[in-house]
């Protein structure tokens, strides 16, 4: 069966303290940095934590009674709950008070509650499930209408407003960078939640991007003007100007918070203050809402901003209208799919790359300042949700009802499955499907095919048998030390999820640390195993705090020893504080593998850092020329330069001769290339800016090293034509002929 799950629930919290904490009524919403978790319970009371996409989220705790529309376990479902048809004559709160005191009287429990339901929230039963929905997603599905009529529940709904509920919550945040797929419904759910957030603010501006202004435009005219006009009269404030504005909604007199006591107490004619709160767009440019400030900004199709204009230039300057010095005070609600890199989508991954939560500053906050939200395809695909709102993912043996009432006979991972083989002579129209409706981060960020040097069909092949679940631990985080401290021993790997390197093999004990000398000088002795391959920096900061990352990459070749052959088994892209860390980094793997390196030495610190430490051994001298031909320096520290045109294609063909051999789908099985950021970069690869391509360069060198025999060059041979007499014969046809 096919299992998957976008959160899971979690005890960071000692159960004694929870107990208490509960007890008093002590969780306060927002952040809580002693335990690391968000609360986004305004009860002070939590119930479980989930962890989704790696954010620690406590949910409120569950009440004595959670609602239920039926007994039976299989009619407990979503729908939308009771409405007094009463209220459909009454269209603002002074209509409201026009009417009789009994007859308000009648329902001022009903609206008290649909208060308390907007700001913590609501548990219903879900087959059977005690289910959480946020106040905002309650709103969403009470209260909103869109393009088919009400909203439907879908747990993946569900999660999305749990996250951005955490987002909101946590003082840290400057909201989230949601990566979608096509139809998920992120459109109405942020105009939604525009009109939920405006309706109850004072003095706030809310904005609305997208990737052109015609696109804002319609998304405030088509999708935020008609929920609010068709929100209740009781959460409704009364607009200024127009009903239906086409640049600005204005909201100026407030709806009156209708408690027993107000009305009891007759103060339905006390004086109101105003809002004025508003609701605009703006066209697409970099300095959009620049020096304004905004309670929340609905960033939308931020995948598709194509040049001149730029989502990260545009970020830049929004950011700062959404706090008040260190203080966040606004929030961004960002989504999108991705269009192909050059066209808007090298910046969108960026930036949502910059938002892992995993990855943050000093200050606690991550680069961007927002928290990266994925969910796969096949919990938003339109056609495929059961009455429950869970996806149907596998066929079915007998038909499913869908929330629609209409008969669901095949799983949406064999339709995913059947549309994308149909696409696969087309790689450019499969690689649009792929960024639609993304089954992973990778298939979203899919590049076209046309510019790609390599093999694309048989890279992302590989890619997406990567990104099985299982696959995921083939590969073990952690870093290399040497034992006990002591430099220039022995050294030993540790599993460290912080750690630098990616490895998905280790070398058997007797392998290890397979260091010999030669003439004082220590060289690898298990060179015939294989090779590294390495784009090293020189400099520990630049300018721009930026800078070239030092990549590492590790590859056997065939051997008689019990080793994987051929196979890329370590992987390390990154730049650490100083440029001696990653050196010494370098170093260590060495001597754990045991095995030489091929290294560009046109920033050659790391060969010189190599040949002080007694390493020369360890660095292979450029396999394309003779001894007496190579300069001084490639004699004294060895490497390859990069600026030879010979040396660049050489380095490519190793790279293509790579993927078509053991990269993607073979006769009767799958490569092993396990890397998904190198194989990422294979994929965009281009060598006229080989530069931005560390890890390219690096994986390449590696094969290269390999396969140095192959870059042996021919030494010149003089030919000496001897005329001894012989005659020369014509061997075609049925008789031989002399050549004359």
């Amino acid at each position: 069966m096919y299992e998957q799950t976008l959160y899971r629930v979690i005890e960071p919290v000692n159960q004694n303290k929870l107990h208490r904490y509960n007890k008093a009524k002590r969780w306060e919403y927002g952040y809580n940095e002693e335990e690391d978790i968000v609360v986004i319970s305004t009860t002070g009371q939590i119930g479980d934590i989930y962890e989704i996409q790696n954010l620690k989220i406590a949910l409120p705790k569950k009440p004595s009674k959670v609602h239920a529309r039926s007994n039976k376990k299989e009619e407990q479902y979503w729908e939308r709950l009771y409405k007094p048809k009463e209220f459909d004559k009454i269209k603002t709160i002074f209509d409201w008070k026009d009417y009789p005191q009994e007859f308000k009287n009648k329902f001022v429990d009903y609206i008290d509650q649909e208060f308390e339901k907007r700001e913590s929230g609501f548990w219903f039963k879900n087959n059977g499930a005690d289910t959480y929905i946020t106040g905002s997603h309650y709103m969403y599905l009470q209260w909103t209408k869109i393009d088919v009529g009400d909203a439907e529940f879908r747990e993946s709904n569900r999660l999305f407003y749990i996250f951005w509920e955490a987002c909101k919550a946590d003082k840290r945040s400057y909201g989230m960078c949601y990566l979608k797929n096509r139809r998920s419904g992120f459109s109405f759910m942020s105009a939604s939640e525009t009109v939920n957030m405006a309706t109850i603010s004072s003095d706030k501006r809310f904005g609305i991007l997208s990737k052109t202004g015609p696109d804002a435009k319609k998304l405030f005219t088509d999708k935020v003007v008609p929920m609010s006009t068709n929100y209740p009269f009781f959460f409704k404030p009364i607009q200024d100007g127009m009903d239906r504005p086409k640049t600005e909604l204005s909201y100026r007199v407030p709806a009156s918070k209708l408690t027993r006591r107000k009305i009891e107490a007759k103060a339905e004619d006390e004086e109101l203050e105003g809002l004025d709160t508003t609701i605009d767009w703006k066209n697409t440019a970099d300095n959009s809402y620049d020096g304004e400030k905004l309670a929340l900004l609905v960033h939308d199709e931020s995948g598709k901003w194509e040049r001149p204009e730029n989502i990260l230039n545009n970020w830049r300057v929004t950011k700062t209208c959404l706090r008040l010095g260190s203080r966040v005070v606004g929030k961004c609600m960002m989504g999108s799919t991705s269009n192909s890199l050059d066209k808007g989508g090298e910046n969108f991954r960026k930036l949502y790359y910059d938002s892992d939560v995993t990855k943050r500053n000093a200050n606690g906050q991550t680069k961007s300042g927002l928290y990266s939200f994925f969910i796969p395809m096949e919990w938003n695909y339109e056609g495929f949700m059961d009455k429950y709102g869970i996806p149907v993912f596998e066929t079915p043996d007998e038909p499913i009802m869908s929330n629609y009432g209409d008969r669901i006979t095949m799983g949406i991972i064999d339709y995913w499955n059947n549309e994308a083989d149909a696409l696969k002579d087309d790689q450019d129209a499969l690689n649009e499907f792929y960024r639609q409706f993304p089954r992973t981060e990778d298939h979203a960020f899919r590049d076209e095919a046309k510019n790609s040097l390599f093999n694309l069909s048989k890279i992302y092949s590989q890619i997406d048998f990567n990104g099985e679940p299982y696959k995921s631990t083939l590969i073990t985080k952690g870093r290399f030390q040497w034992r006990d401290g002591v430099k220039d021993t022995s050294v030993e790997f540790i599993p460290d999820q912080n750690g630098r390197f990616n490895i998905t093999w280790i070398p058997s004990r007797n392998l290890q640390n397979n260091v010999i000398t030669k003439n004082g000088v220590k060289c690898p002795g298990n060179e015939h195993i294989g090779c590294f391959g390495c784009d090293p920096y020189d400099i520990s900061g630049t300018v721009d705090k930026k800078g070239s990352k030092g990549s590492l990459h590790g590859k056997t070749k065939f051997s008689m020893e019990d080793v994987p052959p051929e196979h890329f088994f370590l992987e390390y892209i990154a730049r650490p504080q100083t440029a001696e860390i990653f050196f010494e980094d370098v170093l260590m793997a060495l001597v754990f593998y045991g095995m030489p390196i091929l290294a560009e030495n046109n920033k050659p610190r790391l060969l010189y850092y190599l040949k002080r430490r007694g390493y020369r051994g360890f660095s292979m001298t450029r396999p394309d020329k003779v001894w007496n031909k190579l300069s001084v320096t490639e004699k004294e520290i060895g490497g390859i330069p990069n600026s030879s045109e010979d040396i660049k294609q050489a380095h490519a063909a190793a790279i293509e001769s790579y993927i078509d051999q053991y990269v993607g789908e073979k006769q009767t099985t799958m490569g092993d290339m396990y890397f998904n950021k190198t194989l990422n970069e294979w994929a965009r690869f281009d060598i006229n800016k080989r530069t931005l391509f560390d890890a390219t360069i690096s994986s390449g060198l590696a094969i290269m090293g390999c396969n140095r025999n192959m870059y042996k060059p021919v030494p010149d041979k003089k030919n000496i034509s001897i005329n001894i007499g012989l005659k020369r014969y014509d061997n075609t046809g049925y008789s031989s002929k002399i050549i004359e």
